[in-house]
């Protein structure tokens, strides 16, 4: 599964504001019961393995200069929630991207 996030920020901040925010991922998955793993094997790309119910899923991130791109290797067994799997990586990357809140 490939999902494109476009943005018009630069590289690094991209990478800045993942890197901060890649602890959150977890909380975005329904139920709670999700284990995400990241780490950075270069500088615009960073690997992820989500564990949850009993599936593992691996993927990377790569940061382009105009979008960033999820590409998960989905089991056959989950193709038929792809679109929500999709749809909810569209828009948690969105809001791990937005400027940081100031509270």
């Amino acid at each position: 599964m490939r999902v494109a996030i476009p943005h018009d920020l630069p590289q690094a901040e991209v990478t800045r504001r993942l890197k901060e925010r890649s602890h959150e991922i977890a909380d975005h998955i329904p139920g709670g019961m999700a284990t995400v793993t990241t780490g950075w094997p270069a500088d615009d790309r960073m690997s992820i393995n989500v564990n949850a119910m009993g599936n593992d899923l691996a993927g990377m991130v790569n940061i382009e200069d105009n979008q960033v791109v999820f590409e998960i290797a989905l089991p056959i067994a989950l193709s038929f929630v792809e679109p929500i799997i999709a749809g909810a990586i569209r828009q948690q990357g969105q809001k791990m991207l937005e400027a940081p809140s100031e509270d």
